[in-house]
């Protein structure tokens, strides 16, 4: 009698878009007869599935150049997915247990599975690439500005406001409602990312909708020339010093935003003598984005987050407090995880009070 597939490993990888070439944080379930990826660890349904029936993978894989710990899954139809590990071992891991899966559903291996997967409903008639293409088109498509906001100029951008009216005008759907129904699946797929904290936010579903139809959400083209000029997400003054000590644990973690309260991936770089633990944009750069220093700090175990929506965090909270009192909470993936967080950290903070 089939069986539903069991689940062999999960953890945040990085994986590239299907369509462009941007690469993001994804909640990955590797399963008996397949991979499940999510926007978020709390979503109940995955943004996508991909068989592992007829697939092969391939590590090292080295077609993008400084990006290091990427391994290719080639399924049947010839498609390519690609995904980057935090760090060679996790790579390693990943690669070792998919091909296992592998073997296994090629060797007759067979599963029941319920579909799990929740689409935004649009009529068939509605061709996204090429509603991509006019919303493009010079003459007749969405115009891109130089919008500023927050002491920050948001080079090639729009309005959520200005893509609602084009939808409007264009005949693509009846209604503003439709239009955020519409340009919520074209910021799914990729059509369009978001620019600025507030469509951020929103897209990360921290609103009522994934798309904005306001003034004050900017959004852009993914192979537009779009740039953001005057801002620095780093509020810390890095110094090469930091980087002088030996690596001890990296990973990636969920992180809560000082201001916005809401949760972020970020690779996670913990170093010994001097100790630091840096944390960098997962999707790429090499710069981090912040740094904390450890010396003198506590860590512990947190059970309850304060002024923060309620996730599904049991047993993998944690907090670290600085020496100068700047709390970082901060979520693993399991119990175990978090356990292994917490012991590396209080060790290297120890050897910094000697130093």
């Amino acid at each position: 009698m089939e069986r539903e597939p069991m689940r062999i490993r999960e953890g945040y990888l990085v994986k590239k878009g299907s369509m462009f070439n941007t690469w993001k944080p994804m909640w990955v379930v590797l399963l008996e007869d397949g991979i499940e990826f999510y926007k978020r660890k709390a979503d109940n349904s995955p943004k996508g599935m991909i068989p592992l029936k007829g697939s092969s993978v391939h590590s090292p894989c080295q077609d993008f150049g400084k990006r290091m710990f990427v391994f290719k899954l080639t399924v049947a139809k010839q498609q390519d997915h690609f995904f980057q590990a935090a760090y060679l071992e996790e790579r390693d891991a990943w690669v070792r247990d998919i091909k296992k899966a592998i073997h296994h559903i090629d060797g007759g291996q067979r599963f029941a599975r319920k579909s799990t997967r929740k689409s935004i409903r649009l009529p068939e008639t509605i061709n996204l690439s090429a509603l991509y293409l006019s919303m493009k088109d010079p003459e007749k498509g969405i115009k891109e500005l130089k919008l500023e906001k927050d002491k920050r100029v948001f080079n090639h951008c729009f309005t959520g406001t200005c893509v609602i009216d084009w939808l409007v005008s264009s005949s693509s759907i009846r209604n503003r409602k439709e239009g955020l129904l519409l340009a919520s699946s074209l910021l799914s797929e990729g059509y369009l990312q978001p620019a600025g904290d507030t469509s951020k936010a929103a897209a990360e579903g921290l609103s009522d909708t994934p798309f904005l139809d306001l003034s004050d959400a900017y959004y852009y083209f993914p192979d537009s020339g779009f740039f953001c000029e005057g801002y620095s997400s780093d509020d810390d003054v890095v110094l090469k010093e930091e980087f002088r000590g030996t690596i001890v644990k990296q990973g990636c973690l969920l992180k809560q935003g000082h201001r916005r309260k809401n949760w972020k991936v970020r690779k996670f770089v913990l170093r010994d003598d001097p100790a630091y633990l840096h944390y960098y944009d997962p999707a790429g750069g090499e710069e981090p984005l912040g740094a904390i220093h450890l010396r003198g700090c506590v860590v512990t175990a947190v059970e309850d987050m304060p002024d923060t929506k309620k996730y599904d965090a049991d047993n993998i909270l944690f907090e670290i407090i600085t020496a100068n009192e700047i709390h970082y909470y901060l979520q693993a993936a399991s119990s175990t995880e978090r356990t292994e967080w917490i012991k590396a950290i209080q060790s290297v903070s120890r050897t910094g009070l000697k130093a």
